[in-house]
């Protein structure tokens, strides 16, 4: 049972943070490392994987260091985000060159084994530059498992699958971690990690906003004040009726968008008020749509930032 150790790291990047004091602990089963895109994510995984030295703090598998850890390198498997791979070769070509590099007693069958995991067998033999997206991130799995470690860092191994594959993904993910493994996936779509992971860890910005299961996370993220767009026939009516109830903490009139822009504070009652002032007055309701709701608003709130 392995388990990555992260205290305090920073990486930056001449005058760019791109993680900011991280401290947390993955362990065994299936961690969910969830963002918006820049969130320092990738930056993380690749401290995680001995890729990049920390600026400062640590990174630590089993209380070893990662970095310059030849030993440790061999317990880790990596899928890396990026699609740059070597086109001209077949998928068992490339499955077998990562068996050969981990300098496997019987690489030709370790292959095999990988493709296999994968569902890549039937089309080992082409050429990856043939393969449509989901297909090369399946063989770049395959080569992050002929060494079968016992840390597997994905991120975003979802990208480009068509759902079929994401489910196969996902199950062998679980299955993965049911077994024992230490696996960190990173995503920045929320149900795609409350579909996989047991744990999750927030990042924003490149800190580390929150921890825990997908309840925690979720209460989280709906807890917090809501920014809509209302538009109905009489503005000024509707603007008066919310703001003198206390589930709003602000009411102001956008002249753009020839609406109000609500602050709800109390989300449940705030969309039961509504209809019913417009009910009780006769105010015709035209549209109530949330103005904030993009990952960044949400996870800025997660970390103290404007929303």
């Amino acid at each position: 049972m392995s388990v990555i150790t992260v205290r305090n790291a920073s990486r930056w990047f001449g005058n760019v943070v791109a993680v900011n004091d991280v401290s947390m602990r993955i362990g065994p089963g299936v961690t969910g490392l969830l963002g918006p895109n820049g969130a320092g994510k990738s930056t993380l995984i690749q401290m995680m994987a001995g890729f990049l030295a920390p600026s400062a703090g640590e990174v630590r598998l089993d209380d070893e260091p990662v970095w310059k850890n030849e030993r440790v390198y061999r317990r880790i498997g990596v899928v890396p985000e990026r699609e740059a791979m070597y086109d001209f070769l077949t998928g068992a070509q490339f499955a077998l060159a990562n068996a050969k590099l981990q300098r496997l007693p019987d690489p030709h069958a370790a292959a095999e084994r990988a493709l296999a995991t994968v569902e890549m067998l039937p089309a080992r033999n082409r050429v990856i530059g043939t393969y449509s997206k989901g297909m090369r991130q399946r063989v770049k799995m395959a080569a992050a498992l002929v060494h079968d470690p016992a840390v597997l860092l994905l991120d975003e191994p979802f990208n480009g699958m068509d759902p079929r594959q994401r489910l196969q993904l996902m199950e062998l993910i679980r299955r993965m971690g049911a077994d024992g493994r230490t696996i960190l996936f990173s995503s920045h779509i929320l149900e795609e990690v409350e579909q996989v992971a047991q744990h999750i860890e927030v990042m924003v910005a490149g800190r580390h906003a929150a921890s825990g299961d997908f309840r925690d996370i979720r209460r989280l993220m709906t807890d917090r004040p809501h920014m809509y767009l209302v538009r109905t026939s009489d503005d000024r009516r509707m603007a008066a009726a919310l703001i003198g109830d206390a589930c709003t903490g602000g009411v102001e009139l956008d002249w753009r968008e020839r609406a109000l822009r609500v602050q709800a504070i109390d989300f449940a009652r705030f969309v039961w008020l509504v209809p019913k002032i417009a009910r009780d007055q006769d105010i015709r309701l035209y549209e109530l749509s949330p103005a904030d709701e993009s990952l960044e608003s949400v996870f800025s709130y997660l970390v103290g930032g404007p929303a």
